[in-house]
């Protein structure tokens, strides 16, 4: 059985455990409220499958039952999770993200064999401690951003992410999907976005100066029923997809596509390819109302695609020299009004945020969009430090915090010579469980602006799921952890009870065959000798 002080993250309150405990069986049955279908699926699919539970539907009220309920007094994604030797385990969630988020809870009760896709030990019963569990997440935005722009990763990558990200109760999935090095959603009415834009005939190896390449294409999109699926799958467990699609800078590979919509009158663009090294393209979208018609036509078919109340832009890096010298963007700025370049990106955003906010969305971007004023209901991404999600949020902007120096995964986890690529700043496991969303120089009403919190994954060196595996986990669980769980503030967490309940969490990541990080360094086959990365504390994120 496994002590509920292992659990991870940490719940807000607990009763118990007992010594006494309940054991599943085979002859353990499961009922479930109107509401919770999703996550009874996923219980049969999941522990039913790694401990051979059939689990059958029983009547309400069962003994030696698993019960599933809502109350609606509890916070939607809270949930109660009571076992006693003569029910059993009931599950009340607030909502039904209340319940799954509950279910979660209960498969890492049930130990790491819970974890596998099939028995290990068919004839094991799995028990789990008398105990009352009372838990509620700190935020609502509990964020992983994945970019699959740099390195593509495949469709079933991406369904997995989504399970770990749930078995940690993280509930929104930011997609990157565009960059200069790469575009990777099917847009039916632009097919070169796909056809062109989503491969390089190369790619850098390591980072900055490394003199190493892959000389082998790269790519890969998603068609429109693969982001179908991804949405459908998220949803079931209770992530919901935020699409990003960069503009106006970082959009070389639309642009090796569609030619126009670069600053023709600066450079030729029809000899522009996909960018296959690392760094910021100065080849940034045109002004121009040809390329607000485009993109209206690319988030027409996002909006068809995700629901998610927000949609990102990005908004980020957008390098102004090739407007500095073109007539078309300097004819823009006089007949807008503009003071200069930086007013002509507002102008660009604000163009999107008003065509998003008439259909019923909500645009989102990284904290460069704050600069030259920003329409009310657009929300930042604060990721140059905390200083952008302050200036958001005292002018009443909602804000994700997810600063670089804190929660960009892609840097490195130690100041060894043996870490793969190393990556800006060294972030620990203890680094990343002391970092804490909401600045202390906020007012309460401001805190409030805080929609929550967000860890990033870059994937330029990133070039496969093992990769991405060792650079999120272990961090990624501590994030998770301050992401949801009611923490003291930085100095008085106790990071020493968190490593030992990590000794039990290694157990499950292994079990789902996560390749992460040991707390010793990297194995040998997670180095990579000889390639170089940007390990200078205090760079530029030269994303």
């Amino acid at each position: 059985m496994t002590s509920l002080a292992e659990l991870i993250p940490a719940p807000r309150a607990v009763e118990g455990p007992t010594r006494c405990g309940f054991v599943f069986g085979p002859e353990t049955t499961l009922w479930g409220a109107p509401g919770t279908e999703n996550t009874q699926r996923w219980l049969r699919a999941t522990l039913g499958a790694a401990l051979a539970l059939p689990l059958a539907p029983g009547p309400e009220g069962a003994e030696n039952a698993l019960t599933l309920r809502l109350d609606d007094t509890l916070d939607p994604e809270g949930y109660r999770l009571t076992v006693t030797a003569d029910q059993g385990v009931d599950i009340t969630g607030g909502g039904p993200a209340g319940v799954f988020w509950g279910a979660q809870s209960l498969r890492q009760l049930l130990g790491p064999d819970a974890f596998r896709r099939a028995p290990v030990s068919p004839h094991l019963r799995y028990g789990v401690q008398h105990q009352t569990v009372e838990d509620a997440p700190r935020f609502r935005w509990r964020g992983l951003m994945l970019d699959v722009a740099r390195h593509f990763m495949p469709k079933d990558g991406v369904l997995r992410y989504l399970d770990l990200m749930a078995a940690h109760k993280l509930n929104v999935f930011h997609f990157h999907l565009t960059d200069d090095q790469g575009w990777r959603v099917e847009i039916k009415r632009y097919p070169r976005l796909t056809g062109v834009g989503s491969w390089r005939t190369r790619t850098r190896i390591g980072h900055g100066a490394s003199p190493l390449w892959e000389e082998k294409p790269h790519g890969g999109y998603y068609t429109q029923d693969d982001i179908r699926e991804i949405v459908a799958y998220a949803a079931e467990r209770h992530i919901t997809v935020v699409p990003e699609i960069d503009v106006p800078g970082h959009s070389q590979a639309a642009i090796s596509a569609y030619p126009e919509l670069g600053n023709t009158d600066v450079i030729d663009t029809s000899s522009l390819s996909v960018m296959d090294s690392w760094g910021i393209s100065a080849n940034v979208l045109a002004p121009t109302d040809n390329t607000l018609r485009f993109y209206e036509g690319v988030f027409e078919e996002l909006l068809e695609l995700f629901p998610s109340e927000f949609i990102h832009v990005g908004g980020d890096e957008c390098l102004k020299d090739q407007w500095k010298q073109s007539p078309t963007a300097q004819a823009r700025i006089r007949e807008l009004g503009l003071a200069d370049e930086d007013g002509l990106q507002s102008w660009f955003i604000g163009h999107f945020d008003a065509w998003l906010t008439a259909r019923g969305r909500r645009l989102i971007g990284w904290d460069e969009i704050l600069e030259g004023g920003l329409a009310a209901g657009a929300a930042v991404s604060s990721w140059r430090g905390y200083a952008g999600g302050i200036a958001a949020a005292r002018s009443g902007h909602d804000v994700v915090m997810c600063p670089e120096q804190h929660v960009y995964l892609d840097h490195r986890q130690d100041a060894g010579e043996d870490e793969p690529v190393p990556i800006g700043y060294v972030r620990t496991l203890e680094d990343v469980y002391r970092f804490e969303p909401v600045p202390p120089q906020l007012t309460p009403a401001e805190a409030d602006r805080v929609l929550g919190t967000q860890a990033n994954l870059w994937t330029e060196v990133m070039e496969d799921h093992a990769r991405v595996d060792y650079q999120a986990f272990p961090r990624l669980a501590a994030f998770a952890e301050v992401a949801w769980s009611a923490l003291p503030a930085p100095a008085e967490r106790d990071f020493a009870a968190f490593e030992r309940r990590m000794a039990v969490h290694y157990e499950r990541l292994d079990a789902l065959g996560v390749g992460y990080r040991p707390p010793t360094g990297p194995l040998p086959w997670q180095k990579r000798p000889g390639v170089l990365g940007r390990p200078v504390e205090g760079a530029p994120p030269n994303r």
